[in-house]
């Protein structure tokens, strides 16, 4: 089994430019821990909360999540573990609601 990469309590990188092109995705994943984030799986479902830990198979960990169906929300859950074959995509979110 993989080893989970948990967020660290204080980031001493510098924050993400939404312009840089350079970044690798394994570079961009470890930059968006414990940052806000949207996850869309293949099944449309997409959940919404803080990034807290990943793995090499793209497992999720995430924190303070809603899950939404159709662009409505349908739960509020404390913690949300995702397996990484269901997922399309993870994108950063500006702020939390």
């Amino acid at each position: 089994m993989s080893e989970l990469t948990e967020k660290k309590p204080e980031s001493t990188e510098e924050p993400m430019k939404e312009d840089d092109t350079s970044l690798t995705p394994s570079k961009f994943l470890h930059t968006i821990l414990g940052r806000p984030v949207s996850v869309s799986l293949s099944t449309s479902t997409e959940y919404k909360g803080i990034l807290s830990c990943l793995d090499g198979y793209m497992n999720i960990a995430m924190e303070q999540c809603e899950e939404y169906e159709g662009g409505q929300l349908k739960s509020k859950f404390g913690d949300v573990f995702i397996r990484g074959n269901n997922v399309m995509y993870i994108a950063t979110e500006k702020k939390m609601k």
